[in-house]
């Protein structure tokens, strides 16, 4: 089965209708309807369809923002127990070592005692910016609700999410308006590490966090910042940024301006963490001996050696990834029930005493 007409260009989305029809794509792709039909449900035994014709099908439907809807196939009410995961990291987190993977737990084990299954979208593999794949984030609709995870959000595609009133939770604090979200109270958190740092007898602290702007990061300095004006530290120049590679300049520069201690961020980078520790084992130092560190957050998995320099696990504190993800299932199943929306909730996040910190050292 083929068609021979051409494809005229792709319209804008007809004025005024909530979704293309599948006339439109026809339209679009040059094609017929009983063609496009054939394509988007998959064509029956013994009918050819030729490759051109189903990419241009299928490029058309995509362009138009095209969604097939499972709902028209069941009676309205019902619930196809279906709950979307999508991550606007780079790599689905299926490895323990990835800082999300506590996440996906805590999605999982939430799901399946609730009696849900879990759809994985992976569109993020498919563009060279995830943040910008709005056709992959559509796709969510072929679930009841859908929970999304990651430093970065395109906020087109959400937003158009919460004006057709999906259902959708955000794990991690989110600033847009109309995003319900599970996250974790890193302020507070952030601002007790400072705090511990001030009673240890420390005045001069740097924080060093990443260059990007994620609401975890803000939170974090926010933090800090407050911890340090409400315990005695010293503020100026309290927070400096990097993105790994520019750390072991800074911290000769600190140790000549009396800095005792450091605070640093996790991420899914590690950029940070990762930059900070290693500049302290080519500079021969030793924590807390030398210099106090304290990290906000804790990595994914413990290193597979000993980091040198370091007297043991870091101090600062932990994040409630696990149970970020199953409370997320719980708020969008009452979402996708009809509960009030938007609503947040953030989790506090426990302290870790690890080895790290401890008094300035004498003369310093």
């Amino acid at each position: 089965m083929s068609d021979t007409a051409s494809p005229s260009p792709t319209p804008p989305r007809p004025a005024g209708r909530a979704k293309p029809r599948q006339s439109d794509i026809a339209r679009a792709a040059g094609v017929s309807q009983a063609t496009v039909s054939l394509v988007l449900r998959g064509a029956a035994t013994g009918v050819v369809l030729a490759p051109e014709t189903r990419r241009r099908v299928l490029s058309a439907a995509e362009e138009l923002g095209y969604v097939p809807d499972p709902v028209a196939t069941r009676l309205a009410a019902a619930r196809n127990g279906m709950l979307g995961l999508y991550t606007f990291s780079t790599t689905f987190p299926t490895d323990v070592a990835h800082s999300y993977y506590p996440v996906l737990v805590g999605v999982e084990e939430e799901a399946a005692a609730q009696g849900q299954d879990l759809i994985l979208f992976t569109g993020a593999s498919r563009a060279a910016d995830p943040t910008s794949d709005a056709a992959a984030v559509r796709r969510v609709r072929a679930a009841d609700g859908c929970l999304f995870f990651g430093r970065h959000v395109p906020r087109d595609p959400i937003r158009r999410l919460s004006e057709d009133g999906f259902p959708f939770v955000y794990i991690g604090r989110r600033e847009e308006p109309g995003i319900s979200y599970v996250g974790a109270d890193y302020v507070s958190a952030s601002a007790e590490v400072a705090a511990r740092l001030a009673a240890l007898g420390h005045r001069r602290v740097r924080y060093l966090r990443e260059n990007d702007d994620a609401p975890a990061s803000t939170d974090r300095e926010r933090g800090v910042a407050d911890g340090a004006r409400g315990s005695g530290l010293e503020t100026d120049g309290l927070v400096e940024r990097t993105d790994g590679g520019d750390v072991e300049a800074r911290l000769a520069r600190w140790r000549d301006e009396g800095v005792t201690a450091v605070i640093t961020e996790e991420t899914d980078t590690g950029a940070a963490l990762s930059g900070l520790t290693a500049a302290v084992a080519r500079a021969g130092l030793s924590c807390p001996g030398d210099l106090s560190l304290a990290l906000l957050g804790t990595p994914a998995a413990a290193p597979a050696a000993p980091v040198p320099g370091l007297a043991g696990a870091i101090s600062g504190f932990g994040v409630p990834m696990r149970e970020m993800g199953r409370a997320a299932v719980r708020l969008l199943l009452d979402l996708i029930e009809g509960g009030p929306a938007p609503r947040s909730h953030l989790l506090a996040c426990e302290p870790v005493a690890g080895a790290t910190i401890g008094p300035p050292h004498p003369g310093r």
